[in-house]
């Protein structure tokens, strides 16, 4: 009897387990729901000119493409001063927009394509990919950002 209790036990578990249990499809990753919080690490040295794109983890998910409706977990920080200007998991909740339709910076709209669910990031983005010469909140004009991002979903 209890033998067979384990076995069921086992059985359910393994098909909880490949069912994905609510995840939402195999458009996203139980991966990424296990993740905390990143210390974004800003590189010594001058910033660089170009976008910097780094695969910290690579995802096994769908594929980010053009017009997808993504949704990530990020942080991002001043080159200069390293300090944090803005993070989806200090509020609580994962970010979504439409990748490459020019809702976010142009740095996310390239840099976050062609990346899998369950990855994560590092984008260096240069002022001309970011906000240039404008100044918003506590990001000075000029800046470059670096952000370290995590894609949740991609449909």
């Amino acid at each position: 009897m209890k033998r067979s209790i384990l076995l069921l036990a086992l059985c359910v578990a393994v098909a909880l387990a490949g069912c994905g249990c609510g995840s939402g499809g195999s458009d996203e990753s139980t991966a990424t729901a296990q993740k905390t919080k990143p210390e974004v690490v800003v590189p010594k040295g001058p910033p660089p000119k170009k976008l910097v794109v780094k695969d910290l983890e690579e995802g096994t998910g769908a594929e980010a493409k053009a017009y997808d409706l993504v949704t990530v977990q990020y942080v991002g920080v001043n080159y200069k001063s390293g300090r944090e200007f803005d993070s989806s998991w200090s509020r609580g909740e994962p970010f979504g927009f439409n990748l490459g339709a020019g809702e976010v910076i142009k740095g996310w709209d390239r840099g976050l394509m062609g990346m899998k669910v369950g990855g994560r990031r590092e984008l260096i983005i240069p002022p001309a990919l970011a906000y240039g010469e404008a100044s918003t909140g506590s990001i000075p004009p000029n800046e470059t950002l670096v952000f370290v991002v995590d894609l949740v979903s991609a449909k």
